[in-house]
């Protein structure tokens, strides 16, 4: 008769237990990462930051476009001039007075001058008949913003254009000694233009450009009105 032998405890011991084919599942939960909710509220104040950059950037490109008359910088083109700026008519009638102190006597043959009048300038010896006596067509002349001003001499009830005449004995030209004290008085000679002297044109831009002028931008003080709709 066989009998069963009971393992003993040294045996147990020694035995090898089996192991679960599935991996134990921790009770501990993955640590939660504190820096994630950083990093969202990081990412959004740099997104706001590069658009408050590029709006002032763009802001700061317009105002470069605008002061160099590129591009309006306030909506003006409404307005438009209407007569000779009161700084340069101050000018001028000072010209003419500093002028007749020296025995020489000025006339002024033109001051400001509508876009019109200026096309209908142009056109001649062009389209029409004459000499031509501009490059500028409607509103690409100071004229037409009222900062320039065409000068002549009087000799009795003439007007003349004469550069080389010395009447009041002085030595230099009574044409010059006018540019002279026009330069004085602030105004810029259209003598010393390169590409089409203009001799008897005299004018004060203050700073002002031609393609600012054109995109509504004038010189404080300038008088204006609203255009016709």
């Amino acid at each position: 008769m066989n009998r069963f032998k009971l393992p003993s405890n040294r045996q147990l011991q020694s035995t090898p237990q089996p192991q679960s084919s599935s991996p134990k599942k921790s009770s501990t939960k993955p640590p939660t990462n504190p820096r994630r909710p950083m990093r969202k509220k990081n990412k959004g104040a740099k997104l706001l930051f590069s658009t408050a950059l590029l709006l002032a950037m763009g802001i700061a490109a317009w105002k470069v476009l605008a002061f160099y008359g590129f591009v309006a910088d306030s909506p003006r083109s409404d307005q438009r001039i209407i007569a000779l700026h009161p700084d340069v008519q101050i000018a001028a009638d000072q010209l003419v007075q500093q002028a007749a102190e020296r025995g020489i006597e000025v006339a002024i043959t033109s001051d400001f001058r509508s876009s019109e009048e200026q096309d209908r300038l142009y056109r001649q010896g062009r389209s029409e008949k004459g000499n031509i006596v501009t490059q500028a067509r409607g509103g690409q002349s100071y004229h037409n913003y009222g900062l320039a001003i065409d000068f002549a001499l009087r000799d009795g009830s003439k007007v003349i254009w004469d550069m080389e005449k010395d009447g009041n004995q002085s030595g230099r030209s009574d044409w010059m000694e006018v540019v002279d004290l026009a330069k004085a008085l602030g105004f810029d000679w259209g003598g010393d233009w390169s590409n089409f002297p203009d001799y008897p044109h005299l004018q004060m831009d203050f700073g002002y450009t031609l393609r600012q002028l054109q995109h509504g931008q004038f010189p404080p003080g300038s008088l204006v009105a609203d255009s016709a709709p």
